[in-house]
């Protein structure tokens, strides 16, 4: 057989070398042979250069509506970007005690809703929360529990933005109310609902560690924006409850204040002319209404770091080219000169090349991963962009997750190119199987449109679970929470499975193609 450069390469002596001798065969046509060299550093030099260009071209003013700056997401208990932001009635609590109330309506309204985008109707979104709450401070972003009713959830049982029990389903009405109480006992926190007042049952405790003497008790209301995915917009959202029955117990001060936690000071028409943020009082009955949310945030808090690595997928195509000729090199004598029909590799060739080819586009990934997201974290943030949170492994497994990532690939292809033995016909089923999937899906749910909305979500979601696609979720830092409802859409990072779970589906179809290809040379061979 010929390599790309013509020298001849004795196919009938492989079978009696070692593998360690075939590594270094291989490795040495490798390093040796121009084009595949330049085509590696050609797949590094895309990612880091199409990951800075996105990074300097995305520009976030400092400057909010109205000339305001522009404030940045607030900080959990974890360190997680999180909305914290709601109507908050309360009073001084110190030491161990209780808050209980009677949730006895919820309702609200829904700015320019579709389909008729001028209108402003009476309704409450799902995730519209009412209830009782025990927060360390009134700083965004401090330690809390809440149990609450929600506008299409039932009664839910929430602390510190990420944790979230379900309570008994159902919502409220004026002869169905629904009784809610907290209790604190040090760092322990317990949550308890009650259809009666009488006999309650406990939904869920909470430990929240450092938690100081004096805490702040009361009710709560807020309202999420109504997000529309297709039309890529979220619309106010108010959320109004009555509660009665109101009762702290324990060393409190008695006296009642009210804030509007997150306030930005930019009021919308409705609230500015109808109705605002606040607490009215009459007979014992509290009327408090609020909008927001208090939960994690996500991909409209800031740019993910993955988001330098945007040029991933291009730089698979250049990866997919090198390893299918590195394969395919080997039968080019055969395939356009009349040539016995043994075939030119073996088992072992063909493994010495997965690892060779798979070493090479790992370092080759990992130097681009290493430049590229420090780099265009910092143009990011030096455009103005805020960068959602993310822990030191969670950066280590999208940095080493994506040169494992092209590893995969470039080793899928070269066992396509094994199967196929011609360049073009392995080079266009790998970049089918595995970038063609990730555009589609991605393209399938672009915002701007809502014709057959779910259906295209639904089919680009089972392309992300299906195909070798599946192992750009390795990629994603930001997770997806049910008690949310976000954009969870591979647009703006978010996959079908979890970050390990698609790289083991891309494991499974390399592991799968070599095993075909393995199983092919032998039959040829034989």
């Amino acid at each position: 057989m010929a390599d790309d450069r013509g020298q001849i390469v004795r196919a009938d002596k492989a079978p009696s070398e070692g593998l360690a001798q075939l590594l270094c065969v291989e490795w040495t046509k490798f390093r040796t042979t121009r084009g595949w060299v330049i085509g590696m550093v050609a797949a590094a030099l895309v990612i880091v250069s199409l990951g800075l260009l996105f990074a300097a071209g995305c520009q976030t003013s400092f400057e909010g509506p109205n000339g305001q700056v522009r404030h940045s997401a607030p900080l959990g208990p974890q360190g997680e970007a999180v909305h914290d932001k709601f109507y908050f009635m309360h009073q001084p609590l110190t030491g161990n005690g209780s808050i209980t109330a009677r949730v006895t309506s919820l309702t609200g309204i829904i700015t320019y809703p579709p389909p008729n985008h001028d209108q402003i109707v009476p309704g409450v979104v799902p995730w519209a929360k009412a209830g009782v709450i025990i927060k360390e401070s009134t700083k965004q972003g401090s330690a809390y529990a809440a149990v609450m009713l929600t506008g299409s959830h039932g009664v839910r049982m929430q602390c510190n933005f990420i944790e979230d029990i379900a309570g008994r389903p159902g919502g409220v009405s004026t002869p169905f109310s629904r009784w809610l109480r907290l209790t604190r006992l040090g760092d322990t926190l317990t949550g308890y609902e009650s259809s009666d007042g009488t006999q309650w049952t406990e939904i869920s405790t909470a430990h929240l560690a450092g938690l100081p003497a004096t805490v702040e008790a009361g009710l709560f209301v807020t309202s999420p924006g109504d997000l529309t995915i297709s039309e890529g917009a979220s619309r106010f959202t108010q959320a109004t409850a009555a509660f009665d029955h109101v009762s702290v117990q324990g060393n409190a001060s008695g006296t009642w204040g009210g804030d509007e936690i997150g306030a930005t000071g930019i009021l919308t028409d409705w609230e500015r002319f109808q109705r605002p943020a606040g607490v009215e009082e009459s007979d014992g009955t509290f009327t408090v209404t609020g909008s927001g949310d208090i939960a994690p945030g996500g991909a409209e808090e800031g740019q993910p770091i993955e988001r330098t690595l945007i040029g991933t997928f291009v730089g698979a195509v250049a990866v997919i080219v090198v390893a299918v000729t590195f394969i395919t090199a080997d039968y080019h004598r055969n395939l356009n000169h009349a040539a016995p029909a043994r075939p030119p590799a073996t088992w072992r060739v063909l493994a010495a090349k997965a690892i060779v080819i798979g070493a090479v586009t790992f370092v080759a990934g990992m130097a681009a991963a290493i430049v590229v997201v420090p780099l265009g974290v910092q143009i990011l943030r030096g455009n103005g962009n805020d960068l959602l949170p993310a822990t030191l492994l969670t950066k280590l497994r999208v940095v080493v997750g994506t040169a494992a990532l092209l590893a995969l690939f470039a080793i899928f292809a070269l066992a396509l190119g094994a199967m196929f033995r011609r360049r073009l016909a392995a080079v266009a089923a790998a970049i089918a199987v595995i970038v063609v999937p990730y555009v589609v899906a991605i393209a399938l749910v672009l915002p701007g449109s809502e014709s057959q909305w779910e259906l295209r979500l639904a089919a680009s979601r089972w392309l992300l679970r299906l195909t070798p696609a599946a192992g750009f979720a390795i990629q994603q830092s930001i997770p997806e929470y049910s008690h949310v409802i976000g954009p969870y859409t591979p647009g703006f990072g978010y996959y079908p499975l979890a970050p390990w779970g698609g790289f083991a589906v891309l494991c499974g179809y390399t592991a799968l193609a070599l095993g075909l290809a393995g199983f092919l040379l032998r039959q040829r061979h034989a």
